[in-house]
């Protein structure tokens, strides 16, 4: 069998991914402010209706429906303003003024805009006919009390908050968030903010894992740069596995002479060392090293981000609690040709859009794993698959837009 024969398929390797690990159970209760982005413990029900009385869906006059022909004149007995309800009730010939939001007076059954009246004095004349329930908000007819408004395993966007503040609740039980390590290794990498020496090259990998991650509310312990020497590389792994959950590394994984990693990770722990096919990212470590789960990431930048928002994303995603993510695919037309060769899928970077009726997708600067800037320039992945060769101009392709984790 050859070498390529044995890489396996990416849907394999989450497939195999997915069967490894199972999702963390450490809960913790937060106060709804801190709770954007983290993940929901339990199942949430509404406490109470939404809204919880019947009110007016604009400013206008309280009415009994049957009375507002166009013509009719209704005296004004009084005002409701949102938190003020009236504390009459409306009978026959009479109207209420009422601001959005109000509450509904006893007795009325309908709202008659303000633009569809004229005022005399105490009354009004309006201008239009209306019918039983006209420009009213039923009490529930947002939320019924006993429905579900969150599901465990959701994680919580900036509007799931507002919808349980709207409820009263100021507190979430949320799965407790992920602790990821994260270093780089090689003798040619170099800070940010220090001088280049010749041969070297600065660290822009830790960078883009770290940013990535904080979208996934995730806390993450930076170890920092490691040289190439197999003792300061399992150092830096005991020190890691005492405090994560996750460790991530960037390059390391390959085969070259003094790519060490992948032989520390074998003395300490147990490996899956997958060349997958997928490009770019061949060179892609999974396994476990004491109670920690680790990812090694190759050392190409484009091969970093791509495995790190297409394998590792979804893993981090899983073991949050959430369930295992789909990716949002969709289908367009190829505006130029792509260069490819069957053996491989092949996330090219490209940039999608909409012209007239259909999507289009084209690729964007250099496809080369080394060139950052070609997913800078980028809104998507055109993810050309395994068994596909080149395509032409005008061909189907698939397209996986950017996540969150990339815009």
């Amino acid at each position: 069998m050859s070498d390529q024969a044995r890489w396996l398929s990416l849907p394999d390797a989450l497939e195999a991914i997915r069967k490894t690990v199972s999702p963390h159970t450490d809960q913790v209760t937060v106060p709804l402010i801190h709770a954007l982005d983290k993940v929901a413990a339990q199942q949430i029900a509404a406490p109470l209706d939404v809204p919880g009385y019947d009110n007016s869906a604009m400013d206008g006059y309280a009415v009994i429906a049957a009375d507002a022909n166009t013509g009719s004149t209704l005296e004004i007995i009084g005002e409701a303003l949102a938190g003020h309800p009236f504390a009459g009730e409306i009978k026959a010939g009479s109207c209420v003024r009422i601001m959005t939001g109000a509450m509904l007076p006893a007795g009325a059954d309908a709202v008659i805009m303000q633009e569809q009246t004229s005022s005399s004095g105490q009354s009004i004349v309006c201008g239009s006919p209306l019918i039983e329930g006209d420009n009213i908000r039923l009490a529930g007819s947002d939320l019924t009390a006993g429905e579900t408004i969150i599901h465990a395993g959701q994680r919580l966007r900036p509007v799931d908050i507002g919808l349980l503040a709207s409820m009263g609740i100021a507190e979430v039980m949320v799965n407790k968030p992920l602790t990821v390590a994260t270093f780089s290794t090689g003798d040619e990498l170099v800070p940010p903010g220090q001088p280049l020496q010749s041969g070297q090259i600065y660290d822009s990998n830790r960078y883009t894992i770290q940013a990535m991650l904080s979208r996934l509310d995730i806390d993450v312990v930076d170890l920092g740069l490691v040289r190439d020497d197999p003792d300061a590389i399992a150092a830096t792994f005991k020190k890691a596995m005492e405090q994560a959950d996750v460790i991530i590394t960037s390059a390391g994984v390959s085969v070259g002479d003094a790519d060490y990693t992948k032989e520390v990770m074998e003395q300490l722990g147990e490996i899956n060392f997958w060349k997958i096919a997928m490009k770019p990212g061949k060179p892609f470590a999974f396994g476990k090293l004491g109670n920690c789960w680790f990812c090694g990431l190759p050392g190409n930048p484009v091969a970093a981000v791509v495995t790190l928002n297409q394998i590792v994303q979804p893993l981090l995603r899983y073991l949050a609690g959430e369930n295992w993510p789909e990716p949002t695919v969709y289908r367009a037309v190829a505006s130029k040709p792509m260069r490819k060769k069957p053996g491989r899928a092949d996330f090219q970077r490209g940039w999608l859009e909409q012209l007239g009726e259909r999507l289009e997708a084209s690729p964007v600067g250099s496809q080369s794993s080394g060139v950052l800037s070609s997913v800078a320039n980028a809104n998507c992945f055109i993810l050309l698959e395994q068994d596909r060769g080149n395509v032409e101009a005008g061909e189907i392709v698939t397209v996986l837009p950017f996540d969150r984790l990339l815009q």
